[in-house]
């Protein structure tokens, strides 16, 4: 399918069809923000450049918005620093998708004007009242977005972004044909309900009545022993320098402002527009009778939808849309129009002939500088501090590395004193240095020996949210193990648990058996425990293992059950009796919507295989991030 969809982005036809019926990118759009070049990159896609300063930007964006969705659940997830760098990690692969996607939709000349993108906001359903479009809402919104650090061009970008996806989505589902019976099966299936009835035979009170011994226990203590050691402990100074602390001293003047301004004017530039319109004819003698009757004041969008080809733009009166200059394909360029209500002669197609009219041109319009003073003034204060948190990280390195012995050398070049800790292990980090890569230095590099403390600096260890250290160890207690008289209460607990799920195992498993052989009635009340009412439940939406495990036994026969066992997430045996198998039937509405869900699943699913394709084939470097 990927090849037949870059054999058409190659061919004419496309080119009419698709590429100039949209806009390009403006180019203030994505790419625009992907490709200002600083001191140092996040990653090179194809070349184009993610700069560090621009994932800081998506990355604080993101942590915003995910602060307003969580709340105080938000700094649990913030205090767990792999979970951070995870999510800095995955603003960085959004932004090279993003720039992958962009640079494949300029390949097919798909784009999305800027009245497209208009409209997609004002039919936001969170920006409308009464369903007319709200502006104080909207204004209300680009208030919340500006307190994330996004400008309003920025939020029209992504709004861009989703309707070119959408287009390259449409272009997926069409290359893939779904059989209505297809997805009258799939639905079906989906909506399958079964009735079942669950009895619970719990571990807790099988584990209550457990009872162990000494040896029981100093054996499992023996072969286990090295799961109670008292892990190695360290105590460590450090310096530690962070990029927000640049950010207060960077100073930007209105010269800085303007050289940045003059150095992206593109950025800001949005190129001139022609609005095209076209009538597309099966033969050369037809294009040119058509070109008569227009030369004789014919009106042309009416000949258009009624003598087109091309049904697709006959039904808007020939209309294209509006492109600009590097968006034109041959056959338009070719016709060489320049002034509004200009006909082109007969254009020869690769399918056909065309006759095109310009029918309006924008002209070049450029951002003045005064609208952007401080949209650009903060790009470049962060461009400078980024700068300034690197040229410090390099100076305190050096003067680590040339004075091993301590770091007072490294303080001076920093401009204060490093921080001294207690003793820690390394599940027990203090916060202020509790990163992976600092925990890694420490226990896991060259600090630390076989006899201790090695006695030298670590070189500069990066982090996330542009914060950097330099460690040394001061002193190191060695692992040890744990005594089993103090691990004895904690080793009773963990035998008495293996002991129970190996009985309940044992116990599960007869009494499905029983079930089986018509003989569970006794065997239940022998275990104390009954099957439940029966409750209806349907595949979709189904997380429970023991509900899941229900879809996968086979239909009853008449008059007979079906038996299952599965295991809860508390550990606990649950038998299951199903009883009946209702075939999912959904109304012709619902079938509706459901075919409309399965066209657009599948069109997400074929743009994820389209972006593992282009990851595979591109060229992406990435720089640092952390």
């Amino acid at each position: 399918m990927m090849d037949n969809l870059r054999t058409a982005a190659n061919g004419p036809v496309l080119k009419i069809v698709l590429a100039l019926i949209i806009l390009t990118f403006l180019v203030t759009g994505v790419t625009g923000y992907l490709s200002s070049e600083s001191g140092s990159y996040a990653a090179k896609v194809n070349g184009q450049t993610i700069s560090r300063a621009q994932l800081e930007q998506a990355f604080q964006r993101e942590k915003n918005a995910m602060q307003e969705r969580l709340g105080d659940e938000f700094s649990t997830l913030l205090s767990n620093e792999q979970a951070v760098q995870q999510f800095r990690r995955n603003s960085l692969n959004q932004l090279v998708d993003i720039t992958l996607i962009e640079q494949y939709a300029r390949k097919l000349g798909l784009s999305a004007s800027d009245e497209q993108v208009a409209q997609e906001i004002r039919n936001l359903p969170f920006l409308r009242t009464d369903d007319k479009f709200d502006n104080k809402k909207y204004q209300d919104y680009l208030d919340l977005l500006a307190r994330s650090n996004m400008s309003p061009d920025v939020f029209a970008e992504q709004i861009r972004q989703e309707l070119i996806n959408r287009q390259l989505r449409q272009i997926l589902i069409n290359s893939e044909i779904a059989l209505p019976t297809e997805v009258k099966q799939e639905a079906a299936l989906r909506f399958q309900e079964r009735t079942v009835r669950l009895a619970t035979l719990e571990l807790k009170s099988i584990e209550a009545q457990q009872k162990v011994t000494d040896e029981e226990l100093k054996n499992y203590y023996d072969a286990n022993s090295k799961n109670f050691a008292v892990p190695e402990k360290v105590k460590i100074s450090y310096i530690k320098m962070d990029a927000a602390d640049e950010l207060k001293n960077v100073t930007v003047s209105d010269a800085d402002i303007e050289k940045y301004y003059n150095d992206n004017l593109s950025k800001y530039t949005k190129s001139e527009q022609k609005k095209y319109s076209f009538i597309q004819l099966a033969s050369d003698s037809a294009a040119k009778s058509v070109l008569d009757e227009l030369n004789k004041g014919a009106e042309f969008s009416q000949l258009a939808s009624e003598k087109s080809t091309d049904k697709f733009s006959a039904q808007k009166g020939g209309d294209l849309g509006w492109m600009e200059e590097n968006s034109l394909p041959n056959e338009i360029k070719t016709a060489n129009l320049t002034q509004k209500g200009q006909l082109s002669n007969v254009v020869k197609l690769s399918n056909g002939y065309a006759i095109f009219r310009l029918d309006d041109i924008k002209p070049q319009v450029v951002k003045p500088l005064e609208d952007l003073r401080s949209e650009i003034e903060k790009i470049v204060k962060q461009e400078k501090a980024v700068d300034a948190f690197f040229s410090l990280q390099r100076k305190v390195s050096d003067a680590a590395a040339n004075d091993n012995e301590s770091l007072a050398a490294a303080e001076k070049a920093a401009g204060y004193q490093a921080v001294t800790t207690d003793w820690f292990d390394r599940d027990h980090v203090p916060a202020d240095i509790n990163f992976s890569q600092v925990v890694q230095a420490i226990f896991s590099g060259n600090l630390l020996d076989d006899k201790g403390s090695t006695g030298i600096n670590s070189d500069v260890i990066s982090v996330e949210g542009d914060r950097a250290f330099i460690v040394r160890v001061d002193d190191v207690k060695p692992e040890t193990v744990q005594p089993f008289e103090q691990a004895k209460t904690e080793i009773a607990e963990l035998v008495k648990r293996q002991k129970a799920e190996k009985q309940l195992q044992v116990e599960s498993e007869k009494l499905l058996a029983a079930l089986k052989e018509g003989k569970g009635e006794q065997a239940l009340e022998a275990a104390g425990i009954q099957f439940a009412q029966p409750t209806v439940v349907q595949r979709m939406g189904q997380t429970n293992q023991a509900t899941d495990m229900a879809f996968t036994l086979p239909h009853p026969k008449e008059g007979k059950v079906e038996y299952g066992l599965a295991q809860d997430e508390l550990g606990n045996a649950v038998l299951i009796q199903l009883d009946k198998v209702t075939p999912g039937s959904i109304t012709d509405e619902q079938l509706k919507q459901y075919t409309t869900n399965y066209q657009y699943q599948t069109g997400n699913n074929m743009m994820e295989s389209l972006i593992i394709n282009l990851r595979d084939n591109a060229d992406i470097k990435f720089g640092q991030i952390e």
